[in-house]
């Protein structure tokens, strides 16, 4: 399963606002959400603003359109645009950034189970 993580920044003097609005997110968004095929979608917030996203998604690019797509969501991004910084008129979820993945353990644990060799060393010792 595809796995991506999405950046963005919350204005630091709206915290408070971004929290309260997420814990009482409309069941028609969330019911929008799994219906695109977002699955295992997560936010984190940092005390300076820095929201990072985890989603699984067969295909983002597809599960954000088809999101995007809904009234729901444009009343949503509406709601929750004035709490965003550097959105330069996007809606909030149309700018976020999308990092590349370089480490998972549960793939490395996998990789390193297969094949007869494949067990690692100890730094600094041949095999």
């Amino acid at each position: 399963m595809p796995r991506y993580c999405l950046v963005g920044q919350v204005r630091p003097d709206r915290l408070d606002e971004y929290r309260r609005r997420h814990a009482e997110v409309w069941p028609e968004l969330l019911n929008a959400l799994k219906d695109a095929g977002w699955r295992q979608y997560s936010l984190f917030l940092g005390t300076d603003g820095l929201l990072v996203g985890y989603v699984e998604a067969d295909d983002l690019a597809a599960a954000q359109a088809a999101v995007e797509a809904t009234e729901v969501n444009a009343a949503w991004q509406r709601e929750m645009s004035d709490l965003f910084a550097g959105l330069d008129g996007q809606p909030p979820d149309q700018n976020w950034r999308l990092l590349d993945e370089v480490f998972n353990l549960d793939d490395q644990l996998a990789a390193a189970r297969s094949g007869p060799d494949a067990r690692p060393t100890e730094p600094g010792k041949d095999r």
